[in-house]
């Protein structure tokens, strides 16, 4: 009987010191082994989207002249401020982006010129173009920087849309004794786009872009007013002008990521792979200032405008609005020799 107890308490002593070993012995295959830690939040591309942005930019609308080479040249143009949103979808292969984007924007935007002078003895006339809406869809296809990939560089292209109004209003006839002629046109129209932004992920839901777009736009055939030549007195029969039409904006954009936790985490830069052994503990930070230092650089452009009436608002009758010219005139205030040089260059001849 005790030596069969004797043999139990062996087998179970020498069973406790078996699992005692292999425990130890795993214990130290852990030391081996690096542990998965994940980051508070994985960033990825992949997955619809939805924003807005606001911008600014610079356009140009040109009249053909049907008369001949304008001397003027023909061309309007248009500083804008615009605000508008997007929606889109991407689709993230390792650092490879690919994705399509539909944007609308709304416009304020105005500028005007004198067309239609092929001549000094010519009546010519002032064009006016306000584009107010645009439209595009694009296709983008980009590429991730960083450790996880939080800065997406990208390009974009496709189709756009612009509604564009104005007026074509030619400038003072026989002295304004005759009707002052006038057209208008209002018309949208398909063209391209092309462009290049840069977005950087905020969160694991929001992202801030900042871009840059080229559109172009062919035009209709838009009609004009009969005119005057004087002299040899001739009347000049109504006629067509083309338009065409290019823009370059600049807009800045705030995305919401579908999906995600608008108010998590900012996305960790932490690798995915820590090992568990002899890594040091992070350092403190103490307490103290800090500094930041930048610049901006602004562009911008202006333009002062001299509508020069042909009849004098003294006289009761006589409407301000017949004009002898409506072009830009460059003004200069070192003395006003320069004024009236500026005013005689730009002016009409009849």
């Amino acid at each position: 009987m005790q030596e069969v107890f004797g043999m139990r308490s062996g087998v179970l002593l020498s069973g406790v010191a078996t699992i005692a070993l292999v425990a130890s012995g795993a214990a130290n295959a852990v030391d081996l082994w690096p542990d998965v830690k994940l980051p508070a939040a994985v960033w990825s591309w992949s997955g619809g989207y939805i924003g807005g942005n606001v911008g600014g930019g610079y356009g140009r609308t040109s009249f053909s002249n049907p008369y001949g080479p304008p001397i003027y040249g023909g061309v309007v143009d248009t500083p804008m401020f615009l605000a508008g949103g997007q929606i889109g979808y991407n689709w993230q292969k390792n650092s490879w982006v690919f994705g399509v984007e539909l944007d609308v924007s709304g416009a304020v935007s105005d500028g005007t010129n004198t067309c239609l002078a092929s001549s000094g003895f010519v009546v010519s006339a002032n064009c006016t173009a306000g584009p107010n809406v645009f439209a595009t869809g694009t296709g983008r296809v980009g590429y991730t920087f960083g450790p996880h990939g939080h800065t997406l560089a990208y390009l974009k292209g496709g189709v756009a849309w612009q509604n564009n109004r104005g007026d074509v209003v030619n400038n003072n006839e026989f002295n304004g004794r005759g009707t002052q002629e006038n057209t208008s046109f209002d018309y949208g129209r398909v063209g391209g786009i092309i462009g290049l932004g840069v977005e950087q992920a905020l969160t694991s839901a929001w992202s801030l872009k900042v871009e840059y777009d080229y559109l172009h736009f062919g035009g209709p055939s838009v009609a004009t007013p009969p005119t005057v030549q004087l002299p040899p007195f001739a009347i000049l029969p109504a006629n067509t002008t083309s338009l065409s039409s290019s823009y370059h904006i600049g807009t800045i954009g705030l995305n919401y990521h579908f999906d995600a936790d608008p108010w998590g985490a900012q996305p960790s830069d932490e690798p995915l792979f820590t090992k568990a052994t002899g890594s040091a503990p992070p350092t403190a930070d103490t307490a103290g200032w800090s500094f930041e230092g930048g610049s901006r650089l602004w562009l911008s452009r202006g333009r002062f405008q001299w509508n020069d009436s042909a009849v004098p608002n003294e006289i009761p009758a006589g409407d301000p609005n017949i004009l002898v010219s409506g072009s830009p005139t460059t003004v200069s205030t070192d003395f006003p020799g320069n004024y009236l040089a500026g005013l005689t260059a730009r002016g009409e001849r009849f």
